[in-house]
């Protein structure tokens, strides 16, 4: 296994503890560490915490250096380029699984953030515990917790600089929104927080598996696209309609529709009184008598 590591106070504790149970139970645990680049010094803290790891007794410490792009914004890219490199380190070791650092005031502030978005329950869900070999072991730990940790341990974390820039959105919400919440609702707010995001994603699972398996049942895919039986699917509640229009969607064509694009489709199955086609990004959905029909508008589709 291997634990992704940022020198900060969360990846550090959960880097310690790692190291004192992988020990304990005789399992090879290495750290990998991530430079954005992003930074003047970033190589240097990220060779501090690769000597932190090799303290801990971790092995192997591999430091991965990126470039960060664009696309999404700068947090984004710089998620997209960090996933990256940790999967490069678990194909170069052969880690069956990586550990991150997340905690639950970061579910807490994924879970505010998805509020704002106003995108449903997927928006709400948070992050997962376990996502494929993406484990999560600090999700229902405070942060002020793996603080204390480090400092009962004398550990000594690196502060980012950026955790205190407010122009980043997620900044706004650590340092002001989340506090202002607990200080006027109550303490535990951000337990209830994540207990939300729990509930939330139970929901969505459920959801998104009784979508695929009606899928199953109602497509007929064609040389060029995908059919859906209009009226079996009229037949659906209106979150598991959508459901299967955004999977079908994104499984045949690679494209992920926005709620109201769903709903103008949706209206073609609730709705249906001869209205034409709906051009939607490189598709074009049609209804034609009892079928729901997508149709790639790429010149290779």
């Amino acid at each position: 296994m291997l634990v992704a590591l940022s020198g900060g106070a969360d990846s550090l504790a959960l880097a310690a503890a790692t190291a004192f149970e992988a020990g304990r139970a005789g399992i090879r645990a290495g750290a990998v560490i991530v430079d954005h680049g992003l930074q003047p010094g970033s190589a240097d803290v990220a060779a501090r915490a690769a000597q932190q790891a090799r303290d801990l007794g971790l092995d192997p410490v591999i430091v991965k250096t990126v470039t960060v792009g664009t696309a999404g914004g700068p947090e984004a890219a710089a998620r997209d380029a960090r996933y990256a490199a940790l999967a490069e380190a678990v194909r170069e070791t052969g880690a069956t699984a990586v550990f991150l650092g997340h905690t639950l005031d970061d579910q807490a502030e994924s879970v505010l953030l998805g509020f704002a978005r106003g995108s449903g329950l997927g928006s709400i869900k948070g992050m997962a515990a376990s996502s494929g070999i993406y484990l999560r072991p600090l999700i229902q730990i405070r942060r002020s917790t793996t603080v204390q940790f480090c400092a009962d341990s004398g550990l000594q974390p690196w502060n980012d600089p950026q955790n205190d820039d407010e122009r980043f959105t997620r900044v706004r919400v650590r340092k002001i929104v989340l506090p202002l919440l607990e200080r006027e609702l109550g303490p535990g707010f951000a337990e209830a927080l994540a207990r939300t995001a729990d509930l939330a994603r139970e929901d969505t699972d459920a959801l998104d598996q009784f979508a695929a398996d009606q899928l199953e049942e109602l497509a007929d895919h064609a040389e060029a696209g995908i059919s859906l039986a209009a009226r079996a699917l009229e037949h659906n509640p209106p979150a598991l309609r959508q459901r299967i229009i955004r999977a079908t969607v994104l499984a045949e064509f690679g494209v992920s529709l926005s709620h109201s694009q769903t709903l103008e489709v949706s209206r073609l199955v609730t709705d249906w009184h001869g209205q034409g086609a709906i051009d939607l990004p490189g598709i074009r959905a049609e209804r034609a008598g009892g079928l729901l029909n997508f149709r790639s508008m790429r010149p290779d589709g």
